[in-house]
């Protein structure tokens, strides 16, 4: 049987990054497989050295605000579930201009996705999860 000739997979601009997939202590970002905690931007994925939401400090999230001037929005995935943010977190963001978006990984990749399907300026900073 066929399937109607709908594509719903999200419209986004050539060169975004595009979270297809998390799981299994990775991420799978525009067709590429990313191992362990990545930061997210809008054109590039790096590697990000946190596992633990505690140890998410503005010190670990250094590129997010030399690149703030090009970020509304910071989308942070702190793992398999939801944990509080680091107190004065929030503030150091908002002294930046930045929005914090707090929630569990698989939230934090489906946001990511939706603000760049509406071409926002956002950034994603992704715990893995197994």
């Amino acid at each position: 049987m066929s399937i109607g000739g709908i594509d719903i997979t999200p419209l986004v601009a050539k060169g975004r990054q595009l979270i297809q997939g998390y799981g299994d202590g990775g991420f799978r970002i525009s067709e590429s497989r990313h191992e362990g905690p990545v930061l997210v931007f809008p054109t590039e994925t790096r590697p990000w050295p946190v596992s633990d939401p505690a140890d998410i400090t503005p010190a670990s999230l250094e590129a997010v605000f030399e690149a703030a001037a090009d970020i509304e929005i910071l989308v942070i995935g702190c793992g398999g579930r939801f944990l509080a943010p680091p107190v004065g977190l929030r503030e150091a963001l908002k002294d930046a201009g930045i929005v914090l978006e707090w929630m569990d990984t698989g939230a934090a990749c489906r946001t990511f996705n939706v603000l760049l399907t509406e071409d926002r300026l956002a950034a994603a900073a992704l715990i893995a999860v197994d």
